[in-house]
């Protein structure tokens, strides 16, 4: 099993100012601690659940491209995109731009987006639920497209591209690994055994991440798809990290799914020095799941 860090937590001490050499130390740390991936939200307000709105928030591509020329071995991501954030062709030119420029170690984070209130206070479009997992569907077409030896239209409901031209090309091969992350039964965890390489879920227990994994592959079951080639990730917010050995012993029947990387969210004032100190613990030990 492998680590991750997922950075969320801007309001550190002196920021604005502080915030560029912040990102940059939690990112070495975790890359020298052995971390396999490096992960921030994308969204414009910070979420009201965590902090308020008013906190500060960095926008998360600018910021992955400047880690991406500060490391060399961890995986870059957002976790996730909302689909209404960037028209799709867009979207796939920028997550190429960071995979040519982290030499392929990017992958597409995506899900149906949820924030109803940065998405009217900066005038983007909310549509309805079902429409987002619409407009999602056809995004994900849309990548998978510009990522091939197609550069044709396509023409959808929502999305019409005269030519899904992409050049460069990506320097991940075949192309960028796409992660579609969200807990949802129906559409959610269905687009995943339809379209992902790696699916993320937020479990509030290790019964319920059995649970998703389950759903899952009887989606993948449905349409014929082998589930062994999804990756599992979670994100352990239901983890306590302030107690290493405690966190190993949930990773470890997290392991009996199959589970392939947990990410945590580094809760300090100094976010680089608690990665190294639990990552050095933790990591070594997590190989051995």
């Amino acid at each position: 099993m492998k680590l991750g860090i997922h950075f969320i937590d801007f309001t550190l001490p002196g920021e604005p100012q502080s915030l560029a050499s912040q990102l940059a130390d939690s990112a070495k740390a975790a890359e020298a601690a052995g971390c396999s991936k490096f992960t921030l939200m994308d969204h414009w307000f910070q979420m009201e659940f965590f902090r308020t709105s008013e906190d500060p928030m960095l926008e998360a591509y600018t910021s992955l491209g400047y880690l991406a020329g500060l490391t060399t071995t961890m995986e870059l991501a957002t976790l996730v995109t909302g689909v209404t954030y960037r028209y799709p062709g867009l979207l796939a030119k920028t997550v190429t731009t960071l995979d040519v420029l982290s030499q392929g170690r990017a992958q597409l984070g995506i899900g149906a987006a949820w924030y109803e209130r940065e998405h009217l206070g900066l005038g983007v479009p909310y549509p309805p639920t079902t429409e987002r997992f619409e407009r999602l569907e056809e995004t994900l077409q849309i990548v998978l497209q510009m990522w091939s030896d197609n550069d044709g239209p396509y023409n959808g409901r929502y999305y019409q591209l005269a030519e899904t031209l992409c050049r460069p090309r990506p320097v991940s091969s075949p192309r960028p690994r796409i992660m579609i992350g969200g807990n949802g039964e129906n559409k959610t965890l269905r687009l995943v055994a339809q379209y992902a390489d790696v699916t993320n879920i937020i479990p509030g227990s290790v019964a319920e991440a059995g649970h998703k994994f389950e759903v899952l592959e009887r989606h993948c079951a449905n349409l014929d798809r082998n589930p062994g080639e999804i990756e599992r990730t979670v994100l352990g917010s239901f983890i306590n990290t302030n107690d290493k050995d405690a966190f190993l012993a949930t990773c470890e029947q997290l392991a009996t799914f199959n589970v392939e990387l947990v990410e945590i969210v580094p809760h300090s004032e100094t976010p680089a020095t608690f990665i190294e100190e639990f990552a050095s613990y933790v990591v070594p030990r997590l190989a051995d799941l």
